[in-house]
């Protein structure tokens, strides 16, 4: 069977897409401006651009459109791997089948909830999901797993939010996935690169079966799920055709369903233990590099959510949040049963790879205010059905920030007053005000709604939303 990746296609656009004209390139980002999303033939371009004047200008660019769709509000996260029994063997990945230094692990009721407990009483409000593929891990699993988490509650504490990252299911699983709740599916195809793929994913597994995985989250969209996640895994092969993929899976979602991914995810390839393919990489991402992805992304679909994880360090995350990303883990830890050994003072051992950002939800909040970014736990879109369509009929023409940023100053001073330290509080604070200021000098209404509504919360209301 074909599909919509063409290997051979992307490598001649990319080729004859070298050594851009300046101007050509400026003209397209007058495009990306406009909030449209662009072309391959246009996304290969910006890919090749060299030009360090040209490079910046696209930097705040892609900076700029992310403010004027979404507004200056970064949205928080945490991720919950649940098991970690899996029938594949990636090579690169420290879950593999034969990779017998890794203990497999699956979290029972009552061990789920208690991470659920420690994620809580940390402030987090939002989760993903994470599941190995394994017979065990079906939907009616984690349909199961979704209730608990959603029904574990703890003072203030409660989770309004369950994402899922886990193997492609079938449509009728997808269904029962949306009756209980979840928000986005979530399937990174890892590399669109079909030789690729092949070499990494050893025939006879599931997952070897690239078409399988390539339209898993049409049948999401199938199943009733509207808000759906893409995703490669940069290092295993030419980030450049990493990035058209995206791009192309991205049109498939459009063409076909009228609306493309909710979101989009770069991650790095990480070490993991006794995971030698990971210690040599042909294809491994500079720095460089991986701030142009980010920016290349953002300028070509620019109403898309992007997220940046905790596999990054510290420094870089500081450094990229301002060219377009939308959402940042935080405090994340990622071995089976993580979190609780974490907060009685255990180190986690043989997680799935190596997290380059291991500091607490409350020192990264605490570095996004001081970066000028609004720390957001909002869910409110998903209450009201702003998702699928509906949510880029207002993202698109960049509207949506009218309910991304109040949400977010709601959702922040919630923090603020349940879990933040001395300072996070002072420091937030400050920063709410300079933005009331702001939004009352432009709309004075909106304004007068966010300040009555933060009166509710400093009186103990929770969960409140516009």
């Amino acid at each position: 069977m074909r599909d919509f990746i063409d290997d051979v296609k992307i490598k001649a656009i990319l080729e004859k897409s070298r050594n851009p004209d300046k101007q050509e390139i400026r003209a397209i980002m007058e495009k990306s401006r406009k909030k449209i999303r662009l072309e391959p033939e246009e996304t290969a371009k910006l890919i090749q651009v060299e030009d360090e004047e040209l490079l910046e200008e696209m930097y705040a660019l892609a900076g700029e459109i992310k403010q004027s769709v979404y507004g200056n509000r970064v949205v928080f996260f945490a991720p919950l791997y649940i098991g970690n029994k899996c029938i594949n063997n990636c090579l690169y990945c420290g879950f593999r089948r034969d990779n017998t230094s890794v203990e497999r692990k699956t979290l029972t009721m009552n061990e789920l909830e208690e991470e659920v407990l420690t994620l809580e009483r940390q402030g987090q409000k939002r989760l993903i999901l994470v599941y190995g593929e394994h017979p065990d891990y079906d939907a009616d699993f984690m349909c199961e797993t979704i209730r608990k988490v959603y029904e574990t509650k703890t003072g203030p504490g409660e989770i309004r939010r369950v994402n899922i990252n886990a193997a492609p299911l079938e449509v009728e699983g997808y269904k029962k996935l949306h009756e209980v709740g979840i928000g986005t599916f979530q399937i990174f195809q890892e590399t669109y690169h079909h030789e690729t793929y092949a070499k990494l994913h050893p025939a006879g597994d599931m997952k070897s079966d690239y078409q399988w995985r390539l339209y898993g989250l049409d049948r999401a969209a199938e199943g009733g799920i509207d808000d759906l996640g893409i995703g490669a895994l940069f290092g295993l092969y030419d980030w450049r055709f990493e990035v058209m993929g995206l791009l192309y899976h991205t049109i498939h979602l459009e063409e076909k369903f009228g609306v493309g991914p909710h979101t989009i995810s770069f991650p790095r390839i990480e070490p993991a233990i006794d995971t030698p393919f990971n210690q040599e990489l042909k294809y491994r991402v500079s720095d460089k590099d991986f701030k142009k992805i980010i920016t290349v992304l953002r300028l070509s679909v620019p109403y898309t959510g992007m997220i940046l994880t905790a596999r990054e360090p510290a420094p870089i995350r500081n450094e990229l949040i301002p060219v377009g990303v939308t959402q940042l883990d935080a405090g994340s830890r990622i071995a089976i049963g993580g979190y609780k050994q974490s907060e009685i003072g255990q180190i986690p051992e043989k997680e799935q790879f190596q997290l380059g950002d291991m500091r607490s939800l409350d020192e990264v909040i605490a570095k996004v205010a001081e970066l000028g970014f609004i720390p957001s736990f909002c869910t409110a879109g998903y209450r009201c059905g702003r998702t699928g369509e509906h949510f880029m009929a207002f993202a698109k023409p960049g509207t949506v920030h009218s309910f991304c940023i109040p949400n977010a100053i709601l959702t922040f001073k919630e923090y603020l007053l349940d879990y933040a330290s001395e300072e996070t509080l002072k420091a937030g604070n400050k920063l709410i005000a300079e933005n009331l200021k702001r939004i009352g000098e432009e709309n004075p209404k909106q304004r007068e709604i966010i300040e009555s509504r933060l009166i509710m919360v400093e009186e103990g209301i929770r969960d409140v939303f516009i």
